[in-house]
């Protein structure tokens, strides 16, 4: 779809936004930000909230804006009133508000703290995609203990996002002992072999459970996407 007409008449030479994408998808489209100057970046801006303040009304849903740094949050921030940044997470939202919770629950389950970041920008992503979320940090197989103590917690689940570097091998951990369906995320956490995720994406591709959706190398907007997609359609349990 071409930018709207009331938008930055300059946006046609950088981007052509899809406003049409919620209605299509469910969702509006995310704005990927480490490859876009600030100047595309707030041109882009302007015309998401010239499109909202010509239809009248707020969107459903906020526009995600992911890998964002401090510097292009903050310019981001005097075009979008009331703009949202997580700083360790690297993702950004506008408006600010978080939609009303529907669905089931989504679990992130994060293997280490060196795989939060990852983990927090898969639990914003299906927050604001409207999912009620649940982050369980530190459970890694290498103290297996611990993820046996919060199996109660994760059977809860529609959806777990599964984060992990190194071995990789959490999601295949998890998968067996639940009955929902669990996304995989692998993280560029890890020495040598490791080869900056490479051997954790190996790893949940080649996992012996079933029922295992395995994303790109740090993509937790992707994980966060479709675990908000899976658990769209399960009932929430609200007691």
């Amino acid at each position: 779809m071409s930018a709207h007409k009331g938008a930055d008449a300059s946006l046609a030479s950088i981007a052509n936004l899809d406003f049409d994408r919620a209605s299509r998808r469910g969702a509006p489209e995310a704005i990927l930000c480490d490859a876009k100057s600030t100047d595309q970046l707030v041109r882009i801006a302007r015309a998401i909230r010239e499109r909202s303040g010509d239809t009248g009304t707020a969107p459903a849903l906020a526009t995600l804006f992911t890998r964002l740094d401090t510097d292009k949050a903050a310019a981001l921030g005097e075009e979008l009133p009331g703009f949202f940044f997580d700083e360790e997470a690297s993702i950004g939202a506008w408006p600010a508000s978080e939609p009303t919770l529907t669905g089931g629950l989504v679990t992130i389950a994060c293997a280490g703290t060196s795989d939060l970041p990852v983990a927090r920008e898969a639990e914003l992503t299906a927050r604001y995609l409207g999912r009620p979320t649940r982050l369980i940090p530190d459970i890694g197989i290498a103290g297996l203990h611990r993820l046996l103590e919060r199996l109660p917690e994760l059977r809860e689940s529609a959806c777990i996002i599964a984060v992990a570097g190194m071995d990789g091998a959490l999601p295949t951990v998890i998968a067996g002992q639940v009955a929902c369906p669990v996304v995989a995320l692998p993280t560029s956490v890890g020495y040598g072999v490791a080869a900056g995720g490479i051997s954790a994406a190996l790893t949940m591709l080649s996992a012996c459970a079933p029922g295992i959706g395995v994303v790109n190398i740090d993509n937790g907007y992707g994980a966060g996407h479709l675990a908000a997609q899976i658990a769209r359609w399960a009932p929430r349990d609200t007691e």
